[in-house]
């Protein structure tokens, strides 16, 4: 199909049913049962809000489009213009290549080239893969520059259970601190600072109406199988999302204005903060030559 996300890729396993766009690798649905378990959109409409979408070399915002590269400035594109910030990476809007697409799973890979902004070439893949009542994404990264490179992975998906409200959920995150950000920019203002006692722990599950969200929480604190979890919850049933410990970090954003929804809820895991190439906070360093892998997933239950 032609349009803003091109092709649609279907893989399906037992109760669950994933699409995959062309443009972006988006993941523009998944459910269990019929139940969706993120928020979707029409095939041939823009990602509303940057639904589903793939953020790589980095996640969130870039303060300024601005970065230090061995000694040299970089101005990436401003693409948050109210802002003046480069935001979500440079693959939410090209066209990626099917490496396999079997019924059950697909694997899209693309590549960065040096341009202005970002000097270092990269090849970027990332495979969906339903088992089960189960999604597992897994993002790969791989220098194929000829100088070290630091880089961050996020994923932005609006989480849903089934046909219940967003308003009539609650939300359980693993978090241990939040990030204060310039209300100006939405970028880093200050050290992350423990949620114990604040009105911003979600540690245990706390109810969504009323709650009014665009924060960054970092600290999240594995199970004892190594495995982050947030969880929303509603209608006497769950979706879960699963990290492995690169993602390290959570935006939550609660959205107004969902089409065809009203109030959903963005949990986007990210493996570093916003502004993450100027802080230099747990950004991940490839030396030529080198690759990364890392993984989430979501569960209904």
């Amino acid at each position: 199909m032609s349009g803003p996300t091109g092709a649609q890729f279907e893989i399906a396993s037992g109760a669950a049913r994933a699409i995959i766009t062309e443009i972006g690798a988006t993941l523009r649905g998944f459910e269990v049962d019929g139940q969706c378990c993120v928020e979707s959109f029409d095939a041939g409409a823009e990602p509303p809000m940057g639904s589903g979408a793939v953020l790589i070399p980095w996640p969130n915002r870039t303060r300024g489009g601005r970065w230090e590269f061995e000694g040299s400035t970089q101005q990436l594109p401003i693409t948050e213009p109210a802002r003046g910030n480069a935001i979500h990476g440079l693959v939410r809007r090209v066209r990626w290549q099917v490496i396999t697409h079997t019924g059950s799973l697909i694997s899209l890979g693309v590549g960065i080239k040096a341009q202005p902004g970002w000097p270092v070439p990269l090849w970027v893949t990332i495979s969906y893969a339903v088992d089960g009542d189960g999604l597992t994404v897994t993002h790969g990264v791989h220098n194929v520059g000829d100088r070290p490179v630091p880089f961050g992975v996020g994923a932005h998906p609006y989480l849903r259970v089934g046909m219940v409200e967003t308003d009539d959920c609650a939300l359980r995150l693993a978090a241990t601190t939040h990030l204060p950000l310039s209300p100006e920019t939405m970028t880093p203002e200050g050290v992350a600072v423990p949620v114990a006692g604040t009105d911003l722990d979600f540690r245990s599950r706390r109810p969504v109406r009323g709650t009014r969200l665009d924060d960054v929480f970092g600290g999240c604190e594995p199970d004892a199988d190594g495995l982050i979890r947030h969880c929303l919850y509603g209608g006497g049933k769950a979706v879960e999302m699963w990290t492995d410990l690169a993602f390290s970090w959570v935006q939550v954003y609660t959205a107004d204005r969902f089409p065809g929804r009203g109030r959903a809820i963005a949990v986007e895991p990210m493996t570093c903060p916003p502004d993450a190439l100027n802080s230099g906070t747990d950004l991940i360093t490839l030396t030529p030559g080198a690759a990364w892998s890392g993984r989430w997933g979501l569960t209904s239950r």
